[in-house]
């Protein structure tokens, strides 16, 4: 997992994000993660398979044959 130094970071943003942490029941680390995550991946975010699962029921849907060809395969040869 990536880990992220922040530098210069105001006295009173510090104490205004412990307080916050403190609030919520969680380290303050964890409550900077916590902000983070919901500044960059918001819950009602549009999610690329739910876009197109709503574009295609405006069209009515679609059929998909999705079974799985069973036919044995041969093996591949390193010679």
């Amino acid at each position: 997992m990536a880990s992220v130094t922040v530098r210069n970071l105001p006295e009173e943003t510090h104490r205004a994000l412990k307080l916050r942490a403190a609030r919520c029941g969680r380290s303050t680390e964890a409550e900077i993660r916590k902000i983070l995550e919901d500044a960059v991946r918001p819950e009602e975010r549009v999610k690329v398979g739910s876009a197109l699962a709503s574009l295609a029921s405006q069209f009515g849907g679609i059929e998909l044959d999705v079974t799985r060809d069973q036919t044995p395969t041969d093996p591949a040869r390193f010679e």
